[in-house]
């Protein structure tokens, strides 16, 4: 699974045993931004040091597996816990239009090597061209 929002909090790893440790962070997911969603997430073992690289307010992607346990007490009593295991963190990456709301375009001449498809120099109309228009 994949969500993009905004890092609001990180906290410090933490050592759950001494060859365990975990890291958790909170995003804000905004899908209607008048009511923004606060998810907790979490990072596992060598995966904790992602985070180190994105600053608090940075629109980041999380790519995550939705984790599920059951567990019993000891008087028998059964629980159920849901975590969200974050595996891949990226920035996002906005692309800055021109006035016109065009991306911009490269102006070091590298689209000059760019070559018509075979495909499209066949569909002049010669015979043989099975396509319907």
């Amino acid at each position: 699974m994949e969500i993009k929002g905004k890092l609001v909090e990180k906290f410090e790893t933490a050592n759950v045993t001494a060859s365990f440790r975990k890291r958790e962070f909170v995003m804000e997911y905004a899908e209607n931004p008048q009511y923004p969603e606060y998810i907790k997430f979490e990072l596992i073992q060598d995966k904790c040091d992602q985070l180190d690289a994105f600053n608090l307010g940075q629109e980041l992607n999380i790519a995550f597996n939705l984790k599920g346990r059951k567990w019993t007490d000891p008087q028998g009593g059964v629980k159920y816990f849901n975590s969200l295991q974050a595996w891949k963190i990226s920035a996002v990456h906005e692309i800055s239009t021109s006035a016109t709301g065009a991306p911009p375009v490269a102006d070091d001449g590298s689209l000059d090597n760019v070559q018509e498809p075979e495909w499209l120099k066949n569909s002049s109309g010669a015979e043989g061209d099975d396509l319907p228009f």
